[in-house]
């Protein structure tokens, strides 16, 4: 027999617990388990065999046309996405507010409206009024989209039956989508969870492209339950400092495309533009040598992105603890290597303050960033400027060894691309194919005290 099973779910993380707590066992948040809706436990006699409708059985190895891709009318956003618009998939995209996300959007959905589709644009946080009045300022008033202002799934879901179906909605945002047969306020875990399912099961259904705006927590992930990231095909991530016009474009979940891949935007008066040569935004300003700086060709997917990291040290006369500042890199990574650089290669950084930063607002992940970022600090110590035309790349490990890593030769290829004439990498990697080779010199390490000896001898 069927009894109703309570349980209490954390509004911040998604866990359950079988008990009201004052913190959630899960992700330590205060306060933030709220009941949702009982379950119903059936008995282990409960027979499941009939009473349903059977489901049709396709072959793998079947002959089936792949679904087109559309394109978004901006090419770094189609890059991201891994080629296009793909019919009938979820899009989960977050980021934090004020960046940019709702005027993207707006910019794609009115390029599949000006091309003949159909675009659907409901906001739940904004009325008509002043969406049309962000169109108008980035020059869009005339693109037939189609515009509404609402927040109930049912009225949403009733009204697109009532029409053909769009080529793209946009939902922005899903924490605001409400459903009157859940219980709970709009953006609790169960709202959220169902609105979504309903929506992402009309998309399917009907070979729609559904966009889902998110909005993120304090520390950048996307609020809500963990299980709305897995039920969506992409999540994206928007990134970006407001005090900086550049704004990153990353896929962090993709089933049609590569993860990873990023698209890079700038933040004009007018909208969003493209950025079709990221290096060269992230290099600006590099005219002379100067102590501390260091190229890095990072990776980014298939794409390589040249940017400049910073060091600077400053000596403390008295007996203060120094800091340790990074902006832009791990913190704990560059811990690791400051001591691999006492322990191994003699250099003392214990009695300064120590700043690094990566140019531009970019964040890096790359592990071969390790021996450019150990460039910019050994370069900072002795105050010894690197050669400009240099770019560096390598994991150090904690024996101070230089490691190869992955895609040296397309590294290298950019970096020629973009005027750079000498590469120092790991010892025994490949050197990059031919046509790196007429255009960059390479040079191997495979220790860390040769690249302090290098630097400070000035060779």
């Amino acid at each position: 027999m069927a009894k109703p099973k309570r349980r209490y779910v954390c509004q911040a993380c998604g866990g359950v617990s079988s008990r009201w707590q004052g913190q959630c066992p899960d992700c330590g948040e205060w306060n933030s388990l709220a009941e949702d809706a009982p379950q119903t436990v059936f008995s282990a006699k409960h027979d499941l065999s009939s009473g349903g409708r059977p489901i049709q059985f396709t072959p793998l190895d079947q002959p089936g046309e792949m679904p087109r891709r559309r394109a978004s009318g901006l090419a770094e956003f189609d890059r991201a996405l891994g080629g296009g618009l793909v019919p009938g998939s979820a899009i989960l995209m977050g980021g934090d507010p004020g960046i940019g996300k709702s005027t993207l959007l707006l910019q794609v959905s009115a390029h599949i409206a000006r091309n003949g589709g159909q675009a659907v644009y409901v906001s739940g946080e904004e009325a008509a009024g002043q969406v049309r009045l962000r169109a108008e300022r980035l020059g869009l008033s005339k693109a037939p989209i189609q515009l509404a202002a609402a927040t109930s799934v049912r009225d949403i879901l009733t009204t697109l039956g009532t029409m053909d179906p769009p080529e793209l909605l946009v939902i922005d945002s899903i924490q605001t989508m409400h459903s009157d047969q859940i219980e709970g306020a709009p953006g609790t875990v169960s709202q959220v969870r169902g609105c979504a399912f309903e929506l992402i099961r009309y998309a399917k259904e009907n070979g729609v492209t559904l966009i889902l705006v998110g909005h993120v927590t304090k520390d950048g992930t996307i609020a809500g339950p963990r299980v709305l990231e897995h039920m969506v095909d992409v999540v994206m991530s928007f990134e970006g400092e407001r005090s900086h016009q550049y704004r990153i474009l990353r896929s962090l979940k993709n089933r049609f495309g590569p993860v990873d891949e990023i698209g890079v935007f700038a933040m004009e008066g007018e909208g969003l533009t493209e950025v079709g040569n990221p290096s060269m935004l992230f290099l600006s300003g590099r005219d002379e040598p100067m102590a501390g700086s260091a190229v890095f060709p990072a990776m980014e997917g298939t794409r390589p992105v040249l940017v400049e990291i910073q060091a600077l040290i400053v000596r403390l006369q008295s007996g203060a603890t120094p800091r340790r500042a990074v902006v832009g890199w791990d913190n704990g990574r560059m811990a690791m290597l400051l001591a691999v650089l006492e322990a191994r290669c003699g250099l003392n950084f214990s009695s300064a303050e120590v700043y690094l930063n990566v140019a531009g607002g970019y964040r890096l992940s790359d592990p071969a960033a390790d021996l450019a970022v150990a460039a910019a600090l050994v370069s900072a110590l002795g105050d010894k400027p690197l050669p400009n035309d240099a770019v560096w790349f390598g994991e150090v490990s904690l024996a101070g060894e230089i490691r190869p890593v992955a895609h040296s030769s397309i590294r290298q290829r950019e970096s020629a691309k973009l005027g750079f004439g000498r590469a120092v990498g790991p010892a025994g990697g490949p050197a990059g194919d031919a046509n790196a080779d007429k255009a960059i010199r390479f040079t191997g390490l495979s220790m860390l005290p040769n690249l302090v000896d290098r630097i400070l001898s000035d060779a």
